[in-house]
């Protein structure tokens, strides 16, 4: 599971860059795997593998080419905070942990939760924790939410009227 929470290191730093710097994703994970390769083993003893980088990868990518779509769900799910006012690193990390649930279904929500809401309190403010907690427990619940209502057998009131009878 350390090659994951890697993986998401990577990603949030990517995604940082891409935020400040504007830059196409495809360059930016270029420009990072060139300048910051990672040691054979970290501190922790810890090598990142090729399906860890693949990951790290797909979360960049999708995360940033569906980045307004995300921005607009968590902007609904955000009671009184617009994305602007967010934080970079908080608004980084939200979009990474929305993509992975909204995108990633072989990924348990609960693991997303717990690894958003630790990066936040790593690489965020002492507040980020809290914040990104709250934002995607509603954004997963409206999320469940809307996956019930289409999921729903429709009465036979509703399948007339959309099957034109």
């Amino acid at each position: 599971m350390q090659q994951r929470r890697r993986a998401r290191e990577v990603a949030l730093k990517v995604l940082y860059a891409l935020d400040v710097l504007e830059i196409d994703a495809g360059d930016a994970i270029e420009l990072f795997w060139q300048n910051f390769v990672l040691p054979e083993e970290d501190v922790e003893g810890i090598v990142l593998s090729r399906e860890a980088q693949d990951f790290s990868s797909h979360l960049i990518e999708g995360s940033w080419e569906r980045r307004h779509d995300i921005d607009r769900i968590i902007s609904i799910c955000s009671e009184h905070w617009s994305i602007s006012r967010m934080s970079r690193v908080d608004k980084c990390i939200l979009r990474m942990a929305a993509f992975e649930l909204l995108y990633c279904p072989d990924i348990p929500p609960k693991v997303t939760l717990n690894e958003a809401i630790d990066l936040g309190k790593t690489y965020g403010s002492e507040n980020s924790g809290s914040f990104i907690n709250g934002i995607l427990d509603a954004l997963y619940l409206k999320h469940c939410e809307d996956c019930k209502i289409s999921e729903a057998p429709k009465s036979d009131e509703q399948k007339i009227r959309t099957e034109g009878h």
